[in-house]
């Protein structure tokens, strides 16, 4: 009986589950389901019964298109309340001597036993290099002589109420709860190569609320962010500008809108929707895309201002990649071209084999990250059930 991979992506909008069958080192697609999400306002936890309810039913769908039972998965975890920053741990040895896995893992800990507010948890703690007896730069420094050794990690962090929610949710469906994620780092995992992580590359996860951001530079996460724009924004611009309900101005960006004047026509007319009782009216297409366009380019600048605070506005070799239910807006890769200035494209689920044409999308990428983090912690879970240690995560390539 193959190993389950189990994936849950949460999100405020939408609920995503996908399972996969780990086969000899191998992912194979099982099933997917999806679920209208519940108990959030906007990407806040507002009913923890709904979002378990929601889980539930994106779960069952997965189960009955797979034929599998679910009982553990892994979760992403989003929105403006998640953010990183980098820490220093520094371990002294007193005399020089060869370091060893067990003097990274403890130089690791010093870093990351950093005190937190009150209302945060420690979501991930990422090594970034080590720095041997002044000399920097090591990516992993065992069998080196010296007497000092300096870990820098990047650690993310997450608002703890959030978090407790989420894991209880999962528990209130039924489910344990493997690890819990960084949705962008996961849809990382998905669409990101390692050579892509080596050059430079930063994945950006457009969600219905909020846009999440990782960065990678020779092969270490770099930076981890969350801005407060994200697809509802672009929609209630278009409501409010266009004068039409919210889920009218929904269908109106989805079919005619762009996020870049000159990839469509533009002195094309749209009809809007009109209430009962008044005529029907019209607008160019160019009036929507011009809303459209300031939005996006805002968002890029933003991310743009954010790449320049960490130093690496000119060293993301490999561009960005855009995932998420926002990335489907036409001309959002242009606009990440325009905006930051280098190559952009759409992230889609790659390592799961036979994985179904209907869920290749960008959307979905979270999901499937999601699932080939649950494979890889029972590739590496160690002897006797324990959870694999950090290092071996972080040392498994």
């Amino acid at each position: 009986m193959p190993l389950l991979a189990v994936g849950v992506d949460a999100g405020s909008l939408a609920t995503r589950c996908v399972i996969a069958a780990l086969e000899g080192g191998r992912l194979r697609y099982l099933g997917h389901g999806e679920d209208r999400s519940n108990g959030w306002v906007k990407d806040r936890v507002a009913d923890q019964a709904g979002i378990a309810e929601s889980i539930r039913r994106a779960v069952q769908r997965a189960e009955a298109v797979s034929g599998a039972m679910v009982d553990a998965a892994a979760i992403g975890v989003g929105g403006v309340g998640v953010d990183g920053g980098s820490v220093r741990g520094l371990y002294e040895f007193g005399r020089p001597r060869q370091i060893d896995t067990g003097d990274i893992t403890y130089a690791v800990e010093r870093a990351t036993n950093v005190q937190l507010e009150d209302d945060r948890i420690l979501l991930h703690a990422l090594p970034q290099d080590f720095t041997v007896d002044g000399r920097a730069g090591f990516r992993n420094p065992r069998g080196a002589s010296c007497s000092r050794l300096e870990a820098n990690v990047h650690i993310v962090t997450a608002p703890l109420q959030e978090h407790a929610c989420l894991v209880s949710a999962m528990h209130e469906a039924h489910l344990a709860v493997e690890d819990t994620v960084f949705e962008p780092l996961a849809a990382a995992y998905a669409s990101v190569t390692e050579r892509e992580r080596a050059s430079g590359v930063a994945l950006i996860d457009l969600g219905a609320y909020s846009t999440e951001v990782v960065v990678y530079e020779g092969e270490a996460m770099a930076g981890s962010t969350s801005f407060p724009i994200g697809g509802d924004h672009f929609t209630r611009d278009v409501a409010w500008c266009l004068k039409v309900p919210y889920d009218d101005a929904v269908r109106l960006k989805e079919e005619f809108g762009c996020a870049i004047l000159g990839l469509t026509a533009d002195s094309s007319l749209i009809e809007l929707p009109a209430p009962d009782g008044r005529p029907e009216r019209e607008a160019s297409r160019r009036q929507l895309n011009e809303i459209l366009e300031a939005r996006a380019e805002e968002l890029f600048e933003y991310i743009r201002q954010y790449f320049r605070n960490l130093g690496l506005d000119r060293s993301l070799l490999e561009g960005v990649v855009l995932t998420g239910g926002g990335a489907t807006l036409y001309g959002m890769c242009d606009m990440a071209e325009r905006v930051l200035n280098c190559p952009a494209r759409i992230g889609l689920p790659v390592g799961i084999a036979d994985w179904p044409d209907e869920v290749n999308g960008a959307a979905w990428t979270t999901a499937a990250g999601l699932a080939m983090y649950s494979a890889r912690l029972k590739q590496w879970r160690e002897p006797r059930g324990r959870a694999p240690s950090l290092m071996s995560l972080v040392f498994s390539r």
